[in-house]
């Protein structure tokens, strides 16, 4: 959507706006894994500054609540039908976020999010059904992640003019947007009561390529349970920031 809008406004060929844009972006996310990693490291020195994948801090009750939950479900055998379940529950939010998307315009991970905290929140699946759902994200976490990273590397990246892009001018540029972006988001999570450091790591995702992006930034910084935040940092922030880059372009620079 970016380059389109470049393509608008600056009148030139979506394509040529698109190959200016790409490195600029794939040199971002490459900063931001690279920052994701760094404040892992900096959580396993520094432990009561990250909460290992929650962004709130547990109240006294919500542990034994937790132990409580993890000792019912290990309780029940999970059969092929319980994760045929699960699966087929992903599937089907998929498809009610793609039906969102068609009618209003919501992207359909974003949607697919909404509704499943919904369904969450209204304990609206059964627990044999919850449980072979955590086995499909459990999956796809750990077998799935990294055959996509590599053949997005592989495939996708254009090397070429991701090299051309490496300029003193361009790192300074990008690497000051990501550090503001995170330092953002560790220092008002900290004022707020969160952990500062997965709010960071969620800050992180902005500066991504989409949910490529989230998954290598949330891989590097050992924080893949922050997923549904991420997505929801990277489509609705990201349609915003492109609509506020836009608008200034349009309005104060031309």
């Amino acid at each position: 959507p970016l380059s389109m809008g470049y393509a608008t406004l600056l009148h030139m060929q979506q394509g040529v706006a698109l190959g200016r844009i790409l490195p600029i972006v794939m040199l971002g996310s490459l900063t931001a894994i690279v920052i994701a990693g760094s404040l892992n490291m900096l959580g396993k020195r520094f432990p009561h500054l990250t909460g290992e994948g929650e962004l709130m801090p547990r109240r006294a009750g919500d542990n034994a609540t937790q132990m409580a939950a993890l000792t019912d479900t290990g309780s029940d055998k999970l059969d092929i039908s319980a994760l045929a379940s699960g699966a087929l529950l992903a599937v089907l939010l998929y498809m009610v976020g793609m039906l969102g998307h068609r009618l209003i315009g919501l992207p359909a991970p974003v949607g697919m999010l909404f509704v499943a905290v919904l369904i969450k929140l209204a304990h609206g699946v059964s627990p044999r059904i919850m449980q072979g759902s955590q086995i499909v994200y459990h999956f796809f976490r750990t077998s799935v992640t990294y055959p996509i990273l590599f053949a997005v590397g592989v495939a996708i990246t254009p090397w070429q003019e991701l090299v051309n892009a490496f300029t003193l001018a361009n790192l300074a540029v990008i690497v000051s947007t990501v550090v503001t972006l995170v330092a953002t988001g560790f220092i008002v999570g900290k004022r707020i009561g969160m952990h500062p450091i997965d709010v960071a790591i969620v800050s992180c995702c902005q500066s991504g390529q989409g949910g490529t992006g989230d998954v290598a930034i949330l891989t590097a910084g050992n924080r893949m349970a922050l997923m549904p935040f991420a997505q929801i940092a990277t489509r609705i922030g990201g349609a915003i920031n492109v609509s506020l880059a836009l608008l200034f372009l349009g309005k104060v620079l031309l």
